[in-house]
């Protein structure tokens, strides 16, 4: 279907705006009033404008406050409606909308409504214009779609329809099944946004916390469903009013809004893209360094051994057990700092995963290998993060380790030879738990659903964790068995040191005494926990004899929920990263989520190691 945004949806002026949706792929655009009235073209050139950059003009509003008021009132609505027609004709619009009543001299009553209504719809009619009629949520008098409908029915003119608003029907709780008793040509637009679940006053969640489809708490595809089964055919056209996205850059949520319609419309049955193709496994994560040392010195601690070289990159991997992590000593890594750069995620089809994160309109990175190279597809995530899809060790399919020539090393837990996937002793690590990445201020409900939508993983909910200088949100994405876990996070506002929020990488041991007492004893520093925390920890939980001490001791952290129990503990931060030891029950899903508020006040007191 043909896709349109709302100008009010992006940041910047008019120009900029126009410029975002075009470049995102929209086909129209919804010109906001107040965008107009800023800006210094005149109707014509916005027009102009417009059609240079291949968008249509497919909604003009809002026109507020005009039915159901005395006559002497509805004579000026008149005069102004008339005026706005005469721009919309210069602009080249043919549809407005108009917001069901909020004035105070509005009356409760619907025939003089209808009556109104029929009037306006004959002025807009000699200019060739349509009247799409919309219920507020807030409306004084009329505030749900059933309503406005009945409306528009009594007036009974062509030139009058109803515009429905996905946000205005479902956060009033309305029963969108009623739409499918509108006839498809009365339903004259569709404007479209998702919200999360809020417990406030309605016209404050709709100015402020609307979000892109998929992105909130809202069924958007199931009333979008019933929408089509009524018949319509207009443009799937986004509305949202969000104070993030109206401060983020406009190209960026541009695509971030399409991508939305784009899910949306596969989840409606109305387009077929590449199916998802969920990863099962994460094959490396690969961290940028000026300075190989400190890092060096912390995974050899950690039971960590460099097994191979790739054969013409400044990349050396470090394996133990599954864990892979690659550190590359590159250019990128002397301008940024040490930094968690890319993911390889194992993908059942690497192909197939490129074609849908393509199609879903993520930016495929361009790579330069050399012929002997495997071939690497791999996309940027919101926050740049690089994913690879890939396949390891696995016959039918190149693998990216065939671009690694294996070097002479010892274990330096054990002072043997340590092959490439030997299972790690007691207290070694076997594999990545979970990634922790921290994103731009303004991209966090964007990197929530592009994880969903482009890599197929489960959104779970959003929580808010108490950092010593405010509130950050964490929301994980996960794959069905847990083999892939990534944990977003980003603070509330924008902050000046965002570039310094660390992001971690979570190691996976069956037994994190063992593992905290040989990371240690091989020298790597822990972080240290204030007693305070085990005090509370004991009137908490019963753990066993000699288990609260040994936490104490070491800095390790306890979670427990009903189907298990989740130890962690950390390590320094070398640059933007840090290790996280984790021990997880089978059962326990979260991430000790109750503990990060200690972890961070910890963390503060302790600086970076640069």
């Amino acid at each position: 279907m043909r896709t349109s945004i709302a100008t009010v949806s992006l940041s910047g002026a008019l120009t900029e705006k126009l410029t975002a949706a075009a470049r995102a792929g929209f086909d129209g655009v919804e010109i906001f009033e107040n965008d107009l009235l800023a800006s210094p073209l005149t109707p014509e050139e916005v027009r102009a404008r417009c059609a240079d950059l291949g968008l249509s003009i497919d909604l003009y509003q809002p026109m507020r406050d005009i039915e159901a008021v005395p006559s002497e009132e509805f004579a000026r609505n008149l005069r102004r409606a008339e005026h706005k027609f005469r721009l919309m004709e210069r602009l080249g619009a043919d549809t407005v909308l108009v917001c069901s009543s909020v004035s105070p001299l509005a009356e409760d009553d619907d025939a003089l409504a209808a009556f109104q209504l029929r009037r306006l719809a004959e002025l807009a009619e000699g200019f060739g214009i349509r009247v799409a009629y919309e219920a507020l949520a807030w409306g004084h008098h009329v505030s749900t779609y059933d309503h406005a409908w009945r409306i528009v029915e009594a007036a009974d003119h062509p030139a009058l329809g109803t515009c429905l608003d996905s946000f205005h029907i479902l956060a009033r709780g309305s029963d969108p099944k009623g739409i499918e008793d509108i006839p498809g040509e009365k339903i004259f637009f569709l404007q479209l946004a998702d919200a999360p679940l809020m417990a406030m006053d309605v016209l404050q969640w709709s100015r402020h916390y609307r979000c892109f489809p998929g992105q909130g708490g809202f069924d958007v595809a199931g009333l979008v469903g019933h929408v089509m089964r009524a018949g319509y055919e207009g443009p799937l056209s986004l509305e949202v009013f969000n104070d993030v996205f109206r401060q983020a850059e406009a190209g960026p949520t541009a695509v971030d809004a399409l991508r939305s319609l784009l899910v949306l419309q596969e989840s409606v049955g109305l387009t077929e893209p590449p199916a998802p193709v969920v990863p099962t496994g994460i094959a490396f994560a690969e961290l940028v360094t000026p300075d190989v040392e400190p890092l060096s010195e912390i995974l050899e601690a950690l039971g960590f051994a460099r097994t191979a070289r790739h054969r013409s990159k400044p990349v050396d991997l470090w394996q133990q057990g599954e864990a892979r992590l690659l550190l590359n000593t590159g250019p990128a890594a002397r301008r940024d700092g040490t930094q968690l750069a890319a993911v390889g995620l194992e993908s059942p089809d690497p192909a197939g995963a490129a074609r849908r994160a393509e199609a879903l309109l993520a930016p495929v990175l361009p790579r330069r290998p050399a012929p002997e190279d495997a071939p690497l597809d791999a996309v940027a995530a919101p926050d740049g993060t690089e994913l690879f899809f890939c396949a390891t060790d696995r016959p039918e399919l190149p693998s990216w380790t065939g671009d690694f020539e294996p070097t002479a090393h010892k274990s330096p837990v054990a002072h043997t030879p340590l092959v490439a996937h030997e299972s790690p002793v007691g207290g070694g690590i076997h594999r990545i738990d979970h990634l922790a990445l921290t994103q731009p201020w303004h991209q966090f409900d964007e990197a929530a659903l592009f994880h969903h939508s482009v890599l197929g993983l489960g959104a779970q909910e959003s929580v808010d964790v108490a950092d010593p200088y405010g509130l950050l949100r964490s929301r994980a994405v996960t794959n069905a068995d847990g083999s892939v876990r990534i944990a977003l996070g980003v603070g509330a506002a924008p902050s000046a040191d965002e570039g310094g929020r660390a992001q971690h990488i979570a190691l996976a041991t069956g037994d994190i005494v063992t593992a905290a007492h040989r990371f240690r004893d091989a020298g790597g520093r822990l972080l240290p926990i204030p007693a305070n925390y085990y005090d509370d920890l004991a009137a908490k939980y019963e753990l066993g004899d000699g288990e609260l001490e040994a936490y104490r001791e070491l800095g390790i952290l306890y979670d427990q929920d009903a189907d298990g129990a989740f130890r962690h503990c950390y390590t320094e931060t070398i640059g933007r990263v840090f290790f996280e030891l984790v021990q997880r029950d089978a059962g326990y899903r979260g991430y000790g989520a109750q503990n990060a508020p200690v972890r961070l006040a910890a963390q503060h007191v302790r600086r970076p190691v640069r």
